[in-house]
């Protein structure tokens, strides 16, 4: 029994580290344990948010490249827009050249065609239609017979009446190719112009005077009835004009 007792404690002492040790190794297994399941549990928000990385930064290089693509397409608008907008300045000039120069062919023709023009002539109380020939012609003639040119005045008032016969201005150019003739003394053309000018113009404003002038030329002819019957016809057709008081006085110097 002595012998037993001694062996049980020699057991005990040595199984007492053993199972310390065993217990040890438990303790360190669950430690273990508990740091890996820590470790995992940090490494799964860890691995979560390098995937999240991941993901915005994939997102953030196809945002980038998004980006780059549509400054491309705004240079390429911003160079189109240019364009557009240097073809609407040309386009612009061209039109503002083109008005200007129809404004100046519409000017240049209106210039050529002006004195081709009929323009409105008011003589001896008349009014009418002629051409710029027409008064430019009358106008010379008349200018000549005014500056004492008696015999021009005549040739360019008989061509002027050939070549207008129709013209407003024939009246009056009888009128003056008559009192042209009578200042040449060919009176007896300028009779035959009188004449004329009574047959085709019966209200003309000069009438009077072309019947005194007409009744000079006989007289100057000495044809003193053909002179006093003119003059009589002139005082009672035209009593109170200027040409028919001088009527008055010629008779009666003829008396």
């Amino acid at each position: 029994m002595k012998r037993l007792l001694p062996l049980a404690l020699l057991l005990a002492a040595w199984l007492q580290p053993a199972g310390a040790a065993l217990f040890e190794d438990e303790e360190a297994r669950r430690a273990i344990l508990e740091i890996r399941q820590r470790l995992d549990n940090q490494r799964a928000p860890t691995e979560s948010q390098a995937r999240e990385v991941k993901t915005l930064t994939e997102d953030n290089q196809q945002l980038r490249r998004a980006l780059l693509d549509l400054q491309a397409q705004i240079e390429t608008l911003r160079s189109e827009q240019s364009q557009l907008r240097g073809d609407r300045d040309l386009t612009i000039r061209e039109l503002s050249e083109t008005q200007r120069r129809i404004k100046d062919l519409a000017q240049s023709i209106d210039e050529r065609l002006r004195p081709l023009e009929p323009i409105t002539v008011t003589l001896d109380g008349v009014e009418f239609q002629a051409q710029p020939a027409e008064k430019r012609e009358y106008d010379g003639a008349l200018a000549r017979f005014r500056a004492g040119e008696f015999t021009p005045a005549a040739a360019s008032l008989a061509d002027f009446i050939r070549r207008y016969p129709q013209s407003g201005y024939v009246p009056s150019s009888l009128f003056w190719l008559g009192n042209a003739q009578y200042a040449t003394r060919d009176y007896k053309e300028a009779i035959q112009n009188f004449r004329t000018l009574s047959t085709a113009a019966p209200n003309f404003a000069r009438l009077p005077d072309a019947w005194l002038s007409m009744a000079n030329c006989q007289l100057e002819l000495k044809d003193v009835k053909a002179g006093r019957k003119t003059l009589e016809d002139l005082v009672k057709k035209y009593p109170q004009t200027e040409a028919g008081d001088a009527a008055r006085e010629r008779l009666s110097r003829l008396k």
